[in-house]
């Protein structure tokens, strides 16, 4: 036996769960038609195997038609539910874990424009502000009709083979009940005590206790502390707490401190890298010494120390740790292996929340190989060859290619024209909010040393210096260099400078600076950011209808907050034509896609964000000289085979190029077309 608090067992009711680490709810949005498909299992199973005491699965399943998914969501209102959560179940349980799945309403955290076209209701006559829709306030009948949807919903997740359930009340409809911010009903459920307003959540849990039995595990993800004038307090949560644990019906208490009907709130109860770790973990640790309950929690846990910290000094009894086994699943087997250097850290980009709240699926910035576990390897496997690689680049794509290689076995060189590795995340982590991204690099720095990675830093590659070495890989990481040319004006732009420079710190904003934003990406707002602390006047310009597009919602909120106490303003649909040099001045020339309207402004700096161009002279070079003459089967590449195209016979060596010296795309995509490139290598 382990004497790591982490690795001791726990007995949660009649079950016993193998350590203290558990995945909290969360949506990843990857149901097909509302059910837990091979993929869901496939993305579960795997933190299983390496470990996991329980997966607490779904974030949340909806139970009733007029609470329509807006994150692709199971639907437990469905019969034909059941087989395919006995297949989730059935692949968790096959590795000794735990498993349960939340269950929800989301009220008026949906909109009514979706699934069956249902009005959204809720206890409040007012929108969530994050979701937009105006809710019905909810009837009677209404009330009926959802408690007895509970306890369906419940009883088809006991007959699917889940350990036990979790009600959601933090955001959706039972929250809404008991918050006084959001129930403006009158009776037996009104606002007006505390015991009306818990009532309705009350009922739900009586009415599938009664459904489900005794011997069935059911708990509450509940916010204990609003964190807002007027809404629960933490007293008043605590109050809740005892409440709670009174009743006898409830096996463990899972912690929320805040609220999430809008992104500024969400990203409090969910903080994103820049942010404090475990802002909440004490206030759980209070509910745990007030009510003698079994206690779970989740915000921002991303290290196993913390994790520890938790554990050892009995605020909780089991660790969420969600995003951080999105970024590893084995987290738990390297532990018990003592490896815990080897853990793929989470850097706290929030690229997974961030693309489900603009209805992707949950993927992680920095391991593609999460939610495509049924075509992408979490493990590398050895190849049967072992065989020369040189990289070009050692930016996240280089070095992802670099390490997968050197996993297989491969005796892998890279070359790098800068002093040292990182590329454009090196860039982002000058901003001290985002010096966690330095993490993707670090660690496959770490994995490639390792390996016996040969390096050449402050190196140029030209032709000859990659094919004196034999290859019979060669992987063109190169990147791009930002791109300089307006779309209307069709050349370079001589009298503008790049994102790059200001934040680099190369070049120094000035008095009057227009950042003109192209891509909608993080560097026209760290530069933003840059500028108004320098004292500057900045204006954030863009041609698209809103500004920040890609930067998405949880990830903004810090930069607005930086922002909007200082001197910049946000321009939208408007587009950058020219920029002439007149004495010390810029002239700009404005104008707009949805009109001929244009118009001159004068600024100190013009500051241009539009992607990068990619650095490709090398790959041309060498194309000639390669088997497969650059190209690549996009089928194998798509379905996750390997690469065999041999169109050049006399070529010495296979020729790839990836990430932005293919295109401008993200760190995300730069390592995924690594991995799924090299691990057939």
């Amino acid at each position: 036996m382990s004497n790591d608090p982490l690795l001791q067992p726990f007995q949660l009711k009649h079950l016993t769960l193998r350590n203290r680490i558990m995945t909290t709810a969360h949506e990843p949005a990857y149901p097909v038609d509302g059910m837990p498909t091979q993929r869901y299992a496939a993305y579960h199973a795997e933190r299983a195997k390496a470990g996991v005491a329980l997966v607490m699965t779904a974030g949340s399943a909806t139970v009733s038609r007029d609470s329509p998914p807006v994150f692709n969501n199971i639907l437990a209102y469905k019969d034909e539910v059941v087989p395919w959560t006995k297949q989730l179940t059935d692949a968790v349980h096959e590795h000794g874990c735990a498993v349960m799945i939340q269950l929800t309403h989301l009220g008026r955290r949906t909109g009514w424009n979706k699934g069956d076209w249902l009005p959204s209701v809720s206890s409040s006559r007012h929108r969530e502000p994050a979701h937009r829709a105006f809710p019905k306030l909810i009837e009677d009948w209404d009330i009926a009709r959802i408690i007895s949807d509970f306890a369906d919903a419940a009883e088809r997740m006991k007959a699917g083979g889940m350990d036990g359930i979790e009600l959601q009340v933090y955001g959706h409809l039972l929250d809404q009940f008991w918050s006084p911010l959001t129930n403006d009903l009158t009776g037996a459920y009104g606002a007006d005590t505390l015991e009306n307003r818990m009532r309705f959540p009350m009922d739900v849990l009586d009415a599938i206790r009664k459904r489900v039995g005794s011997e069935f595990i059911i708990g509450f993800r509940f916010t204990a502390d609003e964190v807002q004038k007027g809404g629960i307090s933490a007293a008043d949560g605590i109050e809740i707490s005892k409440h709670l644990a009174a009743t006898g019906q409830l096996d463990f208490l899972n912690v929320v401190r805040g609220r999430i009907h809008t992104d500024p709130a969400m990203t409090d109860v969910i903080p994103v890298q820049g942010m404090a770790s475990a802002p909440h973990l004490d206030f759980a640790g209070e509910v745990k010494k007030a009510t003698g309950m079994p206690t779970f929690h989740a915000a921002r846990i991303p290290d196993v120390a913390t994790a520890r910290h938790a554990v050892q000094s009995g605020l909780l009894d089991l660790v969420g740790m969600t995003r951080a086994h999105m970024a590893d699943p084995h987290i738990v087997q390297k532990v018990v292996e003592g490896r815990e250097e080897d853990i793929r850290p989470c850097v706290g980009a929030t690229y997974c929340l961030d693309r489900i709240y603009q209805a992707g699926e949950a993927l992680c910035i920095h391991n593609p190989a999460t939610g495509r576990e049924l075509t992408m390897p979490q493990q590398i496997e050895p190849a049967k060859e072992r065989r020369k690689v040189v990289i070009v680049g050692a930016g996240p794509g280089g070095l992802e290619a670099a390490r997968v290689a050197a996993e297989r076995g491969h005796d892998v060189t890279v070359f790098e024209a800068a002093a040292e590795p990182g590329g454009q995340v090196r860039l982002s982590a000058q901003s001290p909010r985002r010096r966690e991204m330095i993490g993707i690099i670090d660690w496959r720095m770490a994995q490639c040393a390792a390996r016996d990675v040969t390096f050449h830093f402050n190196t140029w590659a030209e032709a000859a210096d990659v094919t004196i070495l034999n290859p019979e890989v060669v992987i063109i990481a190169t990147g791009g260099i930002p791109n300089t040319e307006l779309f209307e004006a069709g050349v370079d732009q001589p009298n503008v400078v790049t994102t790059w420079d200001i934040i680099s710190g190369d070049v120094k904003p000035a008095n009057h600076i227009l950042i003109y934003d192209e891509s909608g990406d993080h560097p026209a707002m760290q530069a933003a950011e840059v500028g108004a602390n320098a004292g500057s006047n900045v204006e954030v310009m863009t041609p698209d209808r809103t500004f920040a597009p890609e930067i998405m919602a949880m990830n903004l909120v810090p930069y607005m907050r930086a922002l909007q106490d200082k001197d910049v303003t946000f321009t939208i649909a408007h587009r950058l034509l020219d920029v002439v040099r007149e004495g010390n001045k810029l002239n700009a020339t404005i104008g707009t896609d949805y009109s001929g309207h244009t118009h001159q402004v004068r600024y100190d700096q013009v500051v241009v964000n539009y992607g990068t161009l990619p650095l490709d002279d090398l790959y041309f070079a060498l194309k000639p000289q390669s088997s497969n003459q650059g190209a690549v089967d996009q089928s194998a590449f798509v379905e996750g085979g390997p690469q065999t195209l041999n169109t050049n016979p006399a070529g010495s060596f296979q020729l790839f190029r990836i990430g932005d010296a293919v295109s401008a795309r993200n760190t995300h995509a730069a390592i995924y077309d690594a991995l799924r490139l090299v691990k057939d290598i």
